[in-house]
């Protein structure tokens, strides 16, 4: 990679002390096919020793390279085999007690979280996945660093409606279990349709099984730095220039993002992955996709016309990432979390933002609906709705889309939800009080769209 000059250096600099730069996180790609036995304990124990093996000095390097170029590194994750798929071959799994020991494990080599607690359901259940999905609330109220997700169609496949069902259960059984602290474990947990097997962002983070044995993914975000360079431009500037600019500024992104993974991943003697441009947002004022929108001309998030602004600003970000990068992946775009994102954050506060509007911007978006607390009281029904809308959209629309949503258990709307760090508060937000009882009991399998037939 050819080095920075002077130029490039300052401009880095004013992005990451002003604009809120950082490598959103670090997330280390690990095979697990090779610790299935039919012992659980068994199992575990070699999920335990790979995990440290690897990972031991993972954090300590990480840290090295942020103190060698001053480039934040928000967080080291670690993202595992579908732990579904290697408890199958134990007899009769606790997957309970593998959790466990992967939290164990994070722990002792000093991650912030681990994901690949996952399993995927797209074409139906294996007797494996049934008894891993009557776990997951348990694993996940047990367990502080881990995070789990499940893929419930594809646009090849369709969606699996059984799925969404359980998974509902799932999500409100979590909820029940962490009520003490906002119900935070659902926030550990993200249902998706065409999840991708190189995704370093959590919760959905997993090592897909066509993975090599070990990686290094890397996640950028910069949407202050973004945000800031739309502000300086012209009020007259049209679509065109506004899109030129992203383009630019994601490029800048990237390239700082990718030579501090490539230096990692050196130090580490392992293989350097993707790179995830995403434009996470945070808390933080100033660090937030919502002001993008409002940068671009709209009073609030949520306006008419923030799907377009949203459409324009995923497709620019993609367009100048790959420009930069031979090996961009994960999701790449723009995530819209509600409570990561103090823009999000105030425009549902004040009414701007409703559910029925995120839903509309996922059509468009990197992921869905993400960070989104509701009532502790929805119906689990009305939670496989959402998720079955959500499924949809990403089936037809051959993209990635996924729900990481929160019923907060004995708070309703105008009550706040409070997570903590980057996950942030959310308000309490309303939801569709019309029954979707009687359509998502169906069940079975909705069929794969006609598109679904090219090979």
């Amino acid at each position: 990679m050819s080095s920075f000059n002077q130029k490039q250096i300052l401009e880095t600099i004013e992005m990451i002390k002003i604009h809120h730069l950082d490598i959103r996180t670090t997330t280390l790609s690990l095979s697990l096919r090779d610790c299935m036995s039919q012992d659980t304990k068994k199992t575990a124990v070699k999920i335990y020793d790979k995990i440290v093996k690897y990972a031991k000095n993972f954090v300590s390097l990480a840290n090295e390279i942020e103190n060698e170029y001053s480039i934040p590194i928000v967080n080291k994750r670690i993202a595992l085999t579908p732990v579904s798929l290697v408890g199958e071959s134990c007899d009769n799994c606790d997957y309970v007690y593998i959790a466990k020991m992967i939290d164990k494990a994070a722990s002792e080599v000093g991650v912030d979280f681990v994901g690949g607690f996952s399993a995927l359901v797209d074409k139906g259940f294996t007797n494996g996945d049934l008894r891993f999905f009557e776990q997951i609330p348990e694993a996940l109220a047990l367990t502080k660093k881990l995070c789990s997700s499940v893929n419930l169609g594809t646009s090849k496949s369709g969606v699996n409606m059984d799925g969404v069902l359980k998974t509902a259960d799932v999500i409100k059984k979590t909820a029940i279990l962490t009520k003490d602290s906002d119900s935070i474990g659902a926030a550990k947990f993200v249902c998706f349709c065409n999840a991708v097997t190189d995704n370093p962002f959590m919760a959905g983070a997993f090592c897909g099984v066509n993975e090599a044995e070990c990686a290094l993914n890397i996640g950028v975000s910069g949407p202050g730095v973004v945000s800031s360079a739309i502000y300086d431009l012209s009020p007259e500037a049209d679509f065109g220039q506004v899109s030129n600019l992203i383009k630019k500024m994601a490029f800048k992104i990237t390239v700082a993002g990718e030579f501090v993974g490539r230096k990692l991943a050196k130090k580490m003697n392992i293989p350097f992955g993707v790179i995830d441009l995403s434009l996470a947002p945070t808390p933080l004022k100033g660090d937030s996709v919502a002001e993008i929108f409002k940068a671009m001309g709209l009073e609030q998030a949520g306006a008419h016309g923030t799907t377009m602004a949203l459409a324009m600003l995923n497709d620019a970000v993609k367009k100048g990432g790959i420009m930069a990068s031979s090996y961009v992946g994960g999701l790449s775009g723009a995530f819209i979390p509600v409570s990561e994102d103090a823009g999000m954050i105030e425009a549902a506060e004040i009414g701007s933002l409703t559910i029925d509007k995120l839903e509309a911007m996922t059509s468009v978006c990197s992921v869905g609906l993400d960070m989104i607390a509701i009532p502790g009281d929805t119906p689990n029904s009305t939670i496989a709705g959402m998720i079955a809308d959500e499924m949809a959209i990403g089936m037809i629309n051959k993209k990635t889309t996924a729900v990481r949503i929160i019923p907060v258990i004995g708070k309703n709307v105008g009550d706040k939800a409070e997570f903590g760090g980057l996950l942030g508060y959310a308000p309490i937000m309303k939801v569709n009080p019309y029954s979707s009882l009687d359509f998502v009991k169906r069940g079975g399998r909705v069929p794969a769209p006609i598109h679904s037939m090219n090979n």
